[in-house]
């Protein structure tokens, strides 16, 4: 949670700045008020960055499947390109060989009825991680707030299978959650914030998130339905945003989803 001198606070920020990626463009179709459409060019356009793998790419073990043996299936969902040379990307074995389309086409079958929104105002390197514990929980879309352009590396791909909105400012989300009916969550540690413990979350909501440092900003407080703490019990006096977010959704998660009897 960004709230009050987060974990990117302190003496390191050389490292960080070396351990961000270079910035990446969101996808044209982001425009405010436009359908959100998947966050990023599929793999194999012209000019198009490979594609980067697992989030153990490089460390040892390669991961993912090889070639698929003889005969391929028939079926218009798998890519021949895949079938013939194999899948190392970043998706669950149901998913190998398949196109980026039609992962995308399945996973709008069943997404969650909830929304997640980051300000992004100074470029901060957790929200890669936000958007892909938003793609892990299955977000219904992921709203870019303040600049277009955000740090990408920390997602893993997984904004290509994720529907990505950008708004220029919180008054611009609070519109458009407004129109959709939805309510806006502000997830932050802040003086009388309730319990997220405590607290049942709509099941149809925006939760919006704020940087690390500094946390929701005034006006995404003064724009947001309620705003909820996550209970904290050590000497720090804040949690990372990534994991605040992931706490956050999950809760909506325990409450809503339906949760296989046996783990996948």
């Amino acid at each position: 949670m960004g709230s009050r001198g987060g974990a990117g606070s302190g003496g390191g920020e050389s490292l960080i700045e070396e351990a961000l990626a270079p910035e990446t463009p969101l996808a044209p179709e982001a425009s405010p008020g436009s359908e959100a459409s998947p966050g990023s060019a599929a793999g194999g356009e012209p000019g198009a960055a490979a594609e980067p793998t697992q989030y153990d790419d490089g460390f040892g073990t390669e991961v993912g499947v090889g070639p698929h043996p003889l005969p391929w299936p028939v079926d218009e969902r798998y890519d021949p390109e895949l079938l013939a040379h194999g899948d190392r990307r970043n998706v669950g074995d149901g998913y190998r060989y398949w196109t980026r389309e039609a992962i995308v086409a399945d996973l709008d079958l069943r997404r969650h009825d909830f929304h997640v929104a980051v300000e992004n105002w100074g470029h901060d390197f957790n929200i890669g991680s936000v958007v892909r514990t938003a793609n892990a929980f299955l977000a219904k879309e992921i709203h870019i707030v303040g600049r277009r352009r955000w740090n990408r590396r920390g997602a893993m791909v997984t904004d290509r299978y994720q529907h990505v909105r950008h708004h220029p400012d919180t008054e611009s989300l609070t519109a458009w959650a407004a129109a959709e009916g939805l309510p806006i969550i502000g997830i932050d540690n802040l003086p009388g914030a309730v319990p997220l413990e405590r607290t049942e979350l709509p099941r149809r909501c925006v939760l919006l998130f704020g940087q690390e440092g500094p946390g929701l900003t005034e006006e995404a407080r003064e724009h947001a339905a309620m705003v909820c703490s996550i209970a904290q019990f050590g000497s720090t006096r804040s949690i990372n945003a990534g994991a605040a977010a992931a706490i956050a959704m999950h809760a909506w998660v325990q409450r809503y989803a339906e949760i296989p009897e046996t783990g996948s």
